[in-house]
């Protein structure tokens, strides 16, 4: 038996093609349910679903949405793999970078992605609003619609905190 690499293999790439260096991996209870989801919410297209050996579960789906990849995998226990329903929240939020924020926001709600945050022009020159999708997951979606300098920004920023404006408000 040989302990050192077959060096007549094609060699792979560590980081392959399709890939981003950082790709989020959600953990939903459901995940087929959720798979199904992003693609009526985002327009997602389904680039591997990978079924539980009994096929009542997913082990792994692979799905893009624009340019970006996100992973997902289903909840379980035993496997310390826990959703956001189960954790009661997340302090993670995905966000989509849209061409027309109005239309994927009013997408997503149609297909069951409940309102956090209503659609508005924000200080930093995005109309921005957020999500939440039934597994628990929080999406942040934006088009860039102006470009305050950063002296606006910073000025615009203060008025909303000082009016009790926050994280996600």
């Amino acid at each position: 038996m040989s302990t050192s690499a077959d060096t007549t293999a094609t060699p792979v790439k560590p980081v392959p093609e399709f890939m981003h260096t950082v790709t989020p991996h959600l953990i939903c209870r459901d995940a087929m349910g959720a798979v199904e989801f992003y693609k009526k919410a985002f327009g997602a297209q389904a680039l591997v679903v990978m079924p539980m050996p009994d096929g009542k579960a997913l082990m792994h789906a692979m799905l893009q949405i624009g340019d970006a990849h996100i992973m997902l995998g289903e909840e379980n226990e035993k496997w310390g793999c826990l959703g956001p329903l189960t954790l009661k929240g997340s302090p993670v939020s995905i966000h989509l970078q849209v061409e027309d924020v109005d239309a994927a926001f009013a997408q997503a709600v149609e297909a069951g992605a409940k309102v956090t945050m209503p659609l508005e022009n924000m200080f930093w020159g995005d109309r921005y609003g957020v999500v939440e999708d039934p597994y628990g997951h929080k999406w942040s979606l934006a088009s860039t619609v102006a470009q305050p300098t950063p002296e606006e920004m910073q000025a615009a920023a203060a008025k909303m905190f000082a009016e009790g404006g926050g994280c996600g408000e």
